[in-house]
């Protein structure tokens, strides 16, 4: 048995031995291959660019002047079978770093013979052809080892005794003169010229300020009537453009009034249907419940009715009874107090005058009191008399005005009295 073995397009895959001691090497990369167990290997070769940077210090160009070049070459394995065949001899089992070196000093080998063979200017100069003569003498050897060289340019090219500064001041200095003398030749060329050119503007300018003045005449002439023109156009445009404005707002205004008729019948309608809804609304929340309410009411007054009417029959009957108990009892009181008067005044005919003293005598303290009540709110009473005093006069009045008062109280003469009468001195 065995095991399938893939590999991407930057590797290449080496599988190598077989049964019966075979030699039979397969090289793949980008697909699969199978091995045996045991009896087959397989290796793995990186296809990947590698870029390898060559330095080459204190190098003498063929005039001996020591330079310093730096070169940047990207190099790869090739894929042609047989090239891929010969670079997997000579590098599997080497890492990456390990193949760098052995192209490294291939390129530092070419590159130092290369520089011993050109000048300084050469050099400096034409860079892309020294990469050129570079990449075309180490090709074929590196080729031989199955590596392609991508590109190989030159990065940097430097030296110690300012001879490349020093070239350049020199080429610095005659492009200097060249450019001075070139400068003052420049400048005078100018100047004539300058002056050839003044006299031909003035020339031009004398003509050209005769045509203008010409030209301004007409156009100030042609700007009038122009603008007369215009300034009709434009009194013309700006009624018209009123005119078409007051069209547009008319009908602007003709549409908002349709707008505002529609939205005033949409109103009309919104409110008639508010209308009828608030009326349902009235009759649900209102009507119907005062409806309720009112034979609720109706029904209690006739009830309050029935009961006030049996109420005030039954209060009439109460008074009706009442009276009629009262009336009784005033009439047994009546007839009590007339057996009373009657019993009363079989008495006094009996007894004559004694008993009506006795009568008097027993209401005068009742009449005093009653004569006297306003007095009982006086602390003091004092009495002034002198020899005119009328004291005496006013007790002999009211002594002779109480048997009028006791006769209108009670009914009794006291003028009869003998005592009250020789009290009082009335004659009979």
């Amino acid at each position: 048995m065995g095991n399938c073995h893939t590999v991407g397009p930057n590797e290449a895959l080496v599988v190598s031995g077989g049964c019966c001691g075979s030699d039979y090497k397969q090289y793949v990369f980008g697909g699969w291959a199978w091995a045996w167990w045991c009896i087959s290997d397989t290796q793995r070769l990186s296809l990947e660019v590698m870029t390898i940077l060559c330095r080459c210090e204190n190098i003498e160009t063929s005039e001996g002047v020591p330079l310093f070049v730096t070169g940047v070459a990207q190099v790869k394995i090739m894929t042609e079978k047989e090239l891929l065949a010969v670079a997997c001899e000579q590098f599997l089992g080497k890492n990456v770093q390990d193949i760098k070196n052995i192209v490294l000093q291939t390129l530092e080998g070419h590159l130092r013979s290369i520089l011993g063979t050109l000048t300084v200017e050469q050099i400096y100069q034409d860079r892309d052809q020294f990469a050129k003569l570079v990449r075309e003498v180490a090709a074929p050897d590196v080729g031989r080892m199955g590596i392609e060289i991508l590109s190989f340019t030159i990065k940097d090219v430097y030296d110690k005794v300012d001879y490349l500064s020093s070239l350049g001041k020199t080429q610095t200095a005659v492009v200097q003169r060249d450019a001075d003398i070139g400068v003052a030749e420049a400048e005078r060329d100018a100047g004539i010229r300058e002056a050839e050119c003044k006299k031909e503007m003035l020339d031009v300018k004398f003509m050209a300020d005769t045509k203008i003045a010409d030209s301004k005449r007409a156009f100030e002439l042609q700007k009038s009537a122009f603008s007369e023109e215009v300034n009709i156009k434009t009194a013309e445009a700006q009624l018209a453009y009123e005119l078409q404005g007051a069209r547009e707002q008319q009908k602007i205004r003709q549409e908002e009034i349709e707008i505002e008729v529609v939205q005033r019948k949409k109103q009309i309608d919104v409110e008639a249907q508010e209308i009828l809804r608030t009326d349902k609304e009235l009759i649900a929340t209102v009507r119907r419940p005062a409806e309720a309410e009112a034979h609720r009411i109706q029904q209690i007054a006739e009830g309050e009715k029935v009961k006030q009417v049996l109420l005030a029959q039954a209060e009439a009957e109460k008074i009706r009874k009442i009276g009629e108990a009262e009336a009784a009892v005033i009439e047994a009181m009546g007839k009590a107090e007339a057996e009373r008067m009657k019993l009363k005044a079989e008495a006094y005919q009996k007894y004559g005058d004694a008993a009506k003293m006795a009568l008097v005598l027993e209401a005068l303290p009742q009449i005093a009191a009653k004569i006297a009540a306003p007095l009982t709110k006086v602390d003091e009473i004092v009495v002034l008399s002198g020899d005119n005093s009328k004291v005496t006069s006013e007790v002999n009045r009211l002594l002779a005005e109480l048997p009028a008062s006791v006769h209108a109280l009670t009914g009794v003469d006291l003028s009869k009295i003998p005592l009250i009468k020789k009290a009082t001195g009335v004659q009979v």
